[in-house]
C-alpha cells in the first residue's frame, strides 16, 4: 500500500492544509522537499539554456518547490510549540545549506550573466530585463564569486547567523512568556480600563485559575503588546508600573534565555560576511538593495528629523511635568520612564477631553473591517468579501477573505488579528502565502492570484462580544493590510518582482504607513464606528478630539525612532563588535543625542530588539522614516485632491493602486514613487503631518 502524501506538501486550491499539518508532518515533508529541490537543481545545472524560458523560468520553477518552508516558517510564527522548533532546528541547517547551494550556483550565474550579455536580451522587456539583472545581483551578494575558502567561510557564517536569528526569537519568545504579575487587591487595578481587568482576569484563568473573575481576581497582567500598554498608560501604582517597565525593557537578558551573547556574536559575523563581499561593514552591504546611497544619506535624514524634533520634543517634556506637578504628583520631581506613558495620556484625556475606553466602545473589530473594506473600494474600486470555510485555517481566530475587482477574485488573504503570548510571537505583520504569477496559473485560469498572511496582536475578544480594538490596534490594522495590499494587488505577473518581492527595502513601509494616514480622516474614521450598545457611529465631537490629538507629543515619538534607527545604524557601521566596547554602550551613547530621558543602567532593550538581530531591518531600521517621507508625501496628492471628495480620491487612488501598488518591484521605488506623484519625494509633507514645520 502506498504511503499517504504529506499534508506539508498537499495543498487544496493552491493554498495550505492547515488543518492537517502536524509536527509529525515537518521532518519528512522538507526532506522530500529537499532532495525535489537538489535533484531539479542537478539537472538544471546540467541542462539549462541561457535564454529567458531555458533559464529564468527553469529558476522560478525551482523557487517555487521552496513553498513547504515558508508554510512551516508560518507555522512557527503564529502556533509556535517545543516539539515544533526541534523539528524546525533540526531542519534548518540543511535548508540553509541547500539554500546556499542554490544561490551560489556558479553555472546558473554563468548562465545568467551570458543571458545578460547576449543578443537575446534586447529583446526582452523591461521588467524581464530587471529580473535577470536583480538576480546576478543577488547571487553575487549570496556570494557566488568567492574562491572557495572564503565561500565556505561564508556558508559557514550564513549557518550560524540562522540558527543565531532563531535563537534569539525563541528566548524573547519565551521570556515575555514567562514573566507575569499576579494582582489581588482591588485597590491595585483601580484606575484601569475595564477592557484591561476582563483581559487580566481571561488571562488568570487561561493560566490555570478557573476561579478569576473580573471583579474579584485575581488579575494577571503580562508583557504581551495589549496587556503591558494598557496598564503603563492607565494604573496610577507607580510601583506597579515601574515593575512592569524594568521586566519589559530587560527581556531575555538572563540566564538561559540571554540574548545578549547572541547580539555581539551577530554583529560580529555580520561584519566578517561583509567583509568577503568587499563592503566596509554590514551597514553598506545592507544599502546594496536598498534606496538610499549612502550611510551618509541616512545620517542626513535622521540628524535633519532629529533637528526637527529636539526643541519640541523639550518643550513636550517640560509640558509633560508641569502638568503632572498641577496634579500634584510625586514623580513630577523625579521622573522616570514608567511615568511618561501614564502622565501622557492623563494629559491627553484632559487636553482633548476623551480617554481610551470612550473610543474603544466604537471601535469594534468586526465594524472597523467593514468601513476598512469600504475604503478600499473607495480607493482603489476592488470588494473583500468573507470567505471563511472556503480554506483550512490554523487557528479558530482566523479569517479568510477574496478581494474582487470589477466582480471578478483578484487575491485573498488570512487574517490572524489577536494576541496569543503563549504560541504567537509579539508585534504585527504581513507575508506572502502565495504570489501572483501566470506560470503557476491554474488548470483553465489565467493567472495564479497572490494570497497574504495579515497576522496582528490585538485585543481578543471577551465574554463573545467583538474586540473592542484600541486606536492604535486599529492603526496597525490599517498598516499590516497596507503591506498587503501592496502584495495583492499587484499587476506584475513574474514572481521575482511583483507585489513586495525585491521593493527597495526603505520602501516597503511606503504603502503600510500611508495607509495609516486615513485614521485620522473625518468621514473615513466614523465609516469606522459603531458604539457597542447603541450602534451609533462616533459622534463628530469626539472625532473631532483625536484628530487633534493626533500630534500629541509627536516629537517625542519621532525621537524614539529615530534613537532605533540611529543606534542600528551605530552597530551595523561604525561599531567595531570586537572591541571591549559592548552594544549597549553604543545604545547609551546614541540615546544621548536623541533621547531627552537616558536608558536606565540595567536598559537590555537591544535583547529584545528583533528588528535589527533576527529580523529584515538589520542595518536597515531607517527604513521607517525614509518610507515615512514617502507615504506622507503620497499621502499629500489625496489631501490636494480634496479628502471630502470621493469621485476625486478615487481617482487619485487608482492612480495610486496603478502605480505603487501595482508595478511592486518590476521598476526602482523611486521611478515608482516619481510615476505616482510626478516628482521626487519632500520631507516637508512629514514635518508638516507632524506638525514639525518651521
Amino acid at each position: 500500500m502506498a504511503n499517504p502524501k504529506n499534508p506539508l506538501l498537499e495543498t487544496v486550491g493552491g493554498l495550505p492544509i492547515f488543518d492537517r499539518i502536524e509536527v509529525e508532518h515537518i521532518e519528512p515533508g522538507l526532506q522530500e522537499m529537499l532532495v525535489s529541490i537538489k535533484a531539479s537543481l542537478d539537472s538544471l545545472e546540467k541542462n539549462h539554456q541561457p535564454t529567458w524560458a531555458g533559464l529564468v523560468e527553469q529558476l522560478v520553477e525551482l523557487g517555487e518547490q521552496w513553498r513547504p518552508w515558508g508554510v512551516v516558517e508560518h507555522i512557527k510564527s503564529v502556533k509556535d510549540s517545543a516539539p515544533l522548533r526541534a523539528a524546525y532546528e533540526k531542519m534548518l541547517p540543511a535548508v540553509v545549506e541547500t539554500s546556499m547551494r542554490v544561490s551560489q550556483s556558479r553555472p546558473l550565474y554563468d548562465g545568467l550573466v551570458a543571458l545578460r550579455d547576449s543578443a537575446d536580451f534586447n529583446a526582452l522587456d523591461a521588467v524581464q530585463k530587471r529580473v535577470i539583472e536583480l538576480a546576478i545581483r543577488d547571487a553575487n551578494l549570496a556570494g557566488v564569486g568567492l574562491a572557495s575558502d572564503a565561500r565556505r567561510r561564508f556558508n559557514a557564517i550564513q549557518q550560524r547567523l540562522s540558527s543565531l536569528s532563531t535563537e534569539f526569537e525563541n528566548h524573547l519568545l519565551d521570556a515575555t512568556k514567562a514573566w507575569s504579575m499576579i494582582l489581588e487587591d482591588p485597590a491595585d487595578i483601580e484606575g484601569l480600563p475595564p477592557i484591561a481587568i476582563q483581559q487580566a482576569a481571561q488571562s488568570a484563568r487561561d493560566a490555570g485559575d478557573n476561579q478569576a473573575t473580573n471583579e474579584k481576581g485575581p488579575w494577571r497582567f503580562t508583557l504581551a503588546g495589549p496587556s503591558y500598554v494598557e496598564f503603563m498608560k492607565h494604573s496610577p501604582r507607580r510601583e506597579l508600573r515601574e515593575r512592569m517597565y524594568r521586566a519589559y525593557l530587560t527581556r531575555a537578558s538572563a540566564g538561559d534565555m540571554d540574548n545578549t551573547p547572541l547580539i555581539r556574536e551577530m554583529l560580529v559575523l555580520r561584519r566578517e560576511m561583509a567583509g568577503l563581499l568587499g563592503f566596509s561593514t554590514y551597514a553598506e552591504q545592507s544599502l546594496a538593495t536598498k534606496m538610499a546611497p549612502d550611510v551618509a544619506a541616512i545620517d542626513g535624514l535622521i540628524e535633519e528629523l532629529r533637528c526637527a524634533c529636539w526643541r519640541p520634543a523639550q518643550k513636550e517634556l517640560a509640558e509633560l511635568q508641569a502638568f503632572a506637578r498641577d496634579q500634584d504628583a510625586p514623580e513630577a520631581s523625579a521622573w522616570q520612564h514608567w511615568d511618561t506613558s501614564f502622565w501622557a495620556e492623563r494629559m491627553r484625556e484632559k487636553k482633548f477631553a476623551y480617554s481610551d475606553e470612550e473610543v474603544r466602545a466604537y471601535l469594534s473589530f468586526d465594524k472597523v473591517l467593514d468601513g476598512l473594506f469600504g475604503l478600499f473600494h473607495t480607493l482603489f474600486g476592488v470588494s473583500v468579501a468573507a470567505a471563511d470555510g472556503k480554506t483550512p485555517v490554523w487557528h479558530k481566530d482566523v479569517r479568510y477573505f477574496e478581494i474582487h475587482n470589477a466582480g471578478k477574485p483578484v487575491a485573498s488573504f488570512y487574517l490572524d488579528p489577536y494576541a496569543r503570548p503563549e504560541n504567537k510571537r509579539g508585534g504585527a505583520w504581513m507575508n506572502e502565502c502565495v504570489g501572483r504569477s501566470r506560470r503557476f496559473a491554474p488548470v483553465g485560469a489565467d493567472l495564479r492570484l497572490p494570497t497574504a498572511y495579515i497576522c496582528c496582536n490585538g485585543t481578543p475578544p471577551v465574554n463573545g462580544k467583538p474586540s473592542p480594538m484600541s486606536f492604535n490596534e486599529m492603526e496597525t490594522l490599517f498598516h499590516e493590510l497596507g503591506h498587503g495590499l501592496q502584495h495583492m494587488l499587484t499587476q506584475v505577473d513574474y514572481d521575482a518582482v511583483a507585489g513586495i518581492s525585491n521593493v527597495e527595502w526603505d520602501a516597503v513601509e511606503l504603502a503600510s504607513q500611508f495607509m495609516e494616514n486615513f485614521c485620522y480622516e473625518k468621514n473615513i474614521l466614523r465609516s469606522l464606528t459603531a458604539h457597542v450598545d447603541t450602534g451609533e457611529p462616533m459622534p463628530d465631537a469626539l472625532i473631532d478630539k483625536i484628530i487633534g490629538g493626533r500630534n500629541h507629543l509627536a516629537a517625542t515619538h519621532m525621537l524614539r525612532q529615530l534613537y532605533f534607527a540611529k543606534t542600528d545604524v551605530e552597530l551595523y557601521h561604525r561599531y567595531e563588535p570586537t572591541s571591549e566596547k559592548t552594544p549597549f554602550q553604543v545604545q547609551r551613547e546614541v540615546a544621548q543625542a536623541t533621547q531627552l530621558l537616558q536608558p536606565l543602567p540595567e536598559d537590555r532593550f537591544l535583547c529584545g530588539f528583533s528588528h535589527i538581530f533576527p529580523g529584515g531591518y538589520a542595518a536597515g531600521y531607517y527604513s521607517y522614516k525614509w518610507a515615512e517621507v514617502l507615504s506622507a508625501d503620497a499621502f499629500g496628492a489625496f489631501e490636494e485632491a480634496g479628502l471630502d471628495n470621493t469621485v476625486a480620491i478615487g481617482k487619485v487612488g487608482r492612480r495610486f493602486a496603478n502605480t505603487v501598488l501595482a508595478l511592486g518591484g518590476s521598476r526602482p521605488a523611486m521611478e515608482v514613487f516619481e510615476s505616482f506623484r510626478g516628482r521626487k519625494p519632500s520631507i516637508e509633507a512629514l514635518l508638516r503631518q507632524r506638525g514639525l514645520s518651521t
